[in-house]
Formats: structure tokens, sequence, C-alpha cells
């Protein structure tokens, strides 16, 4: 019986630990549960009204806006002409680029359709002004270099889509607070960066490069559609009061054109979202594949860039240099495809041992011609002698390409003229006396066994290409 007792008793202590447990484990999760709504709540502290006035006074590109508009528009066409990242900073940071956007955002939000129409117009209007300024800007010649900052902005990238959403999202909360956030807002102007795509595009059109100010107005366009679409998710989210009108039948054409404007613009942006990601999957696909072709011992000429990746031909064109690939290894590379997710691709090996024979020599001499001119310093006599060495390299340079570009020409006129030649070789030889550099054009005849009087000959064929050639210092042996 005692026993009984005691088998009862644990056995109900027990049901009461594991109540307890359950207890505390559920009250952990409430807590839990408190403070992550605590962390991540934004309600408590939305000022909706105030929020809604903000954005609308924003709106307006006129007056002061307007020129403090074309004025940012200089300074960041300057900061991408010199490729100074600073300089474009701080164009980004006076910019009133941001007002427009938001307002297209919120008016579809609201169903409010006045605004909607004067943010469609105020944005026509700030394309059209800073395109104009960039465009009068670049139409200056001495401003009309491809700078590596302009050239970044001529092409959108899937992390453009991400970037811009993130910093519509932060900017739409920044701006819905009680008391503006003034540093966040102008972190996200320049995160977005949605002034350098349309100082791009004003230099695409004044330098006559379409596909350049396609890329920028696509990349400006994207940016500008997920900084909308941002603060439609917000303005919606926290659910800001919806715009009244007491023509029923008005309210109810209002709310489905405010929708289909929505539709309008969400099924472009995630077409172009899905697009963008493909292309950028395809182009890191194409990369490691590149990699791998390293790390089998290829030697590749140049990096890979959008020169040697076209997506839309779906084709990787590469330049070799080195040892001739054979069919079978290249077989074996286009077998490894499918590997890197690169099915249906076209891989294309372009490889001639002559021309990279030519193209190493000159690369070589361009070298050496580039520290010497970054060697200069200020005593006379060095800078004479360098200049002196710099020429040379130069002439030899020049001799180099014009021997390459006649090589062809001078090889079909021999067999003309001297059909008893059976062979002759193209060389150069550079010696110095360690204080100049001198290179020797060589070229070597192979004549024919039963060819009367060779050395007559060799000696009229001598002279004349040194004549068609033009070499002085040309030396012409036989094999």
């Amino acid at each position: 019986m005692e026993n009984q007792n005691k088998t009862t008793e644990n056995q109900s202590q027990e049901i009461n630990s594991q109540k307890k447990l359950n207890q505390d484990f559920i009250s952990m999760i409430k807590s839990a549960e408190v403070f992550l709504k605590d962390l991540f709540d934004i309600s408590q502290t939305t000022n909706q009204h105030e929020t809604i006035e903000r954005i609308k006074e924003n709106i307006p590109m006129k007056g002061q806006t307007a020129w403090v508009l074309i004025f940012s528009i200089v300074i960041a066409s300057i900061g991408l002409n010199v490729s100074s990242t600073a300089v474009v900073i701080g164009a980004m940071l006076v910019s009133p680029l941001m007002g427009p956007i938001l307002g297209v955002g919120l008016s579809i939000g609201i169903n409010d359709i006045d605004t909607l129409k004067k943010s469609f117009i105020n944005l026509g209007v700030m394309v059209g002004l800073s395109l104009m300024t960039s465009f009068l800007f670049f139409s200056i010649p001495v401003f009309q270099d491809l700078t590596p900052e302009l050239k970044a902005r001529t092409y959108p990238d899937i992390r453009d889509v991400l970037i811009a959403l993130s910093g519509g999202l932060a900017l739409i909360i920044a701006l819905s607070r009680h008391k503006e956030m003034t540093h966040t807002i102008a972190g996200i102007a320049i995160a977005t960066a949605l002034m350098p795509p349309l100082c791009t595009a004003g230099y695409g059109l004044a330098v006559g490069r379409l596909d350049y100010f396609g890329g920028a107005i696509f990349l400006f366009t994207i940016n500008t559609i997920f900084i909308a679409i941002a603060t439609f998710i917000i303005v919606k989210f926290l659910k800001f009061p919806v715009v009244k009108y007491l023509n029923s039948l008005r309210r109810k054409r209002i709310a489905q054109f405010a929708s289909f404007v929505a539709l309008m613009v969400l099924l472009p942006s995630t077409y172009m979202f899905y697009s963008l990601f493909v292309k950028n999957q395809f182009k890191n696909n194409a990369q490691h594949f590149i990699q791998h072709i390293e790390d089998k011992g290829v030697n590749l000429i140049g990096e890979a860039n959008d020169e040697s990746i076209n997506y839309e031909k779906n084709e990787i064109k590469l330049l070799v240099f080195g040892e001739t690939l054979s069919e079978e290894q290249i077989q074996l590379f286009k077998n490894d495809l499918p590997k890197f997710g690169l099915e249906n691709t076209n891989l294309i090996f372009k490889q001639s041992n002559q021309d990279l024979e030519m193209k190493q020599k000159i690369d070589n001499l361009t070298e050496l011609y580039l520290k010497n001119q970054g060697i200069i310093n200020s005593r006379e006599e060095t800078i004479r002698e360098k200049d002196d060495k710099i020429r040379f390299l130069e002439i030899t340079l020049n001799k180099l390409n014009a021997t390459n570009i006649a090589i062809d020409k001078i090889g079909t006129e021999v067999k003309i003229n001297y059909p008893e030649v059976e062979k002759i070789t193209f060389s150069n030889k550079i010696t110095t006396n360690f204080k100049q550099i001198d290179t020797i054009p060589i070229i070597t005849v192979k004549w024919n066994r039963n060819t009367s009087d060779v050395n007559t000959q060799h000696l009229k064929l001598s002279n004349w290409l040194k004549a068609r050639l033009e070499f002085k210092k040309l030396l012409v042996l036989k094999e």
C-alpha cells in the first residue's frame, strides 16, 4: 500500500514538473515574441500624415530645387570625368532626385491620383533637366574621355536591384519616423546612386554612343522602379490612410487605375530582376569555367570580361597563347561546360602562334617603354637620356608593327619574283652595348638546291628586300 502511494506521489510530482517546464517554455516563447515585436515594430513610431506631407513637399522640381539638381549634375559629371568617387558622393548628397520617385510609390499606395500625376510630371522634368545638363557638359571635347567611373554605369547588375530595393525600404522607413533621420537619408542617397546613371546617359548622347545611353537609362530605370516599389510596400504595410473620394464610382475607378499602375510596374520589374539574375549567373559560371581552364595550365590573354563572355550570344571566346591546344583538348573542355551550368554555350578558342609571338615582342617593348617613361626624374641630363630611349622604343614599336603588317605581302612578292626560294624566315635580334638597345631585323632565306648562281641571286634578293622594307640594318642570311 505504501509503495502504491509513493508511486502515485512520484507520478504526480513528475506531471507537475512537466507542466511547470511547459509553462516556462511557453513563457519564454512569449517573452521572445514580445522582444522581437518591440525590436522590429515600426508602427508605433510612425507618423503617417506627417510622412505623406513630407514626401509631397519634395515632389515639385522647380525653383531652388531645379537649380540644385542642375548644379549637382554638373558636380557629378565632373566627378565621373576625373574618376573621383568623393566628388560623385558629394553631388549625390545634395541632389533632390528622391522626391518624385517616392511620390510615385506613395500615391499608388494611397490611391492618390493627383499626386501620382504630379509625381510622374516632375519625374519627367527631373530626368529631362539631368540629361540636358550632362549632355551639355560632355559635349565639350575636353570632357569626352571614357573613364572607369563612366564605364561602370553603362550596364546594370543584379546587385543594383537589391541595392535599390533595400535602399528604398530603408528610405521610406526613415522618413516615416516622428523625427526625420537625416543621416540615414543621406546614406541612402549615396547607396542607391540615382545620379551617376543619368550623367552617363548624357555622356552617351554627347559622344553618340547609344549603347552607353541605353545601358545607363536601364540602370536608372531599375533603381527608380524598385525604390518606388519599396515605398509602395511600406505604405501598404503601415496601412497609410487611403485618399477618399465622395463619388463612389470615381473612387472605384481610381483604385482600379492605381492597381493597374502597380501591376504594370511590378511585372516589368519582376522580369528585369529575373533577367539580370540569369545573366549574372551565366557570367559567374563562365568565370569559374575560365578559371578551371587556367588551372589546367592553359595560358589565356586578357581577363574574363564582357569581351570574352557574351550572354546575348551564349558564347565564351578565349585567346590562347603559348602551346597550341589540340582538337582533342578543346573537345574535352567543351565536354566540361555542363558541369558549370553552361549547357548549349558556344566555346571558341582563338590561337595563332605567329601573331602571338609578334604580340609578345610588342608587349615586351611596350612594357620597357612604360617603365622608362615612369622613371624619368627632374635632372635635365637624365630626362634627355630617357627621352632618347623612349623615342627609340617608339620607332622600334612602329617598325615591328609595320613589319608585322608587311610580312604577308613581302612573302607573296618574294615567291612571285624568286620562285627558287623554298622558305623565308623573319626574326629580330635585340643587341645592347649597355648604353642603348638596338633591334636588327633578320631574314633567313632557304634556296632550292638546283638554283643556279645562288650567290648572285641572294645578293639581288638582299638588295631588293632592303629597299622594299626600308631597313638599313637588315640582315639577309642564307640557310
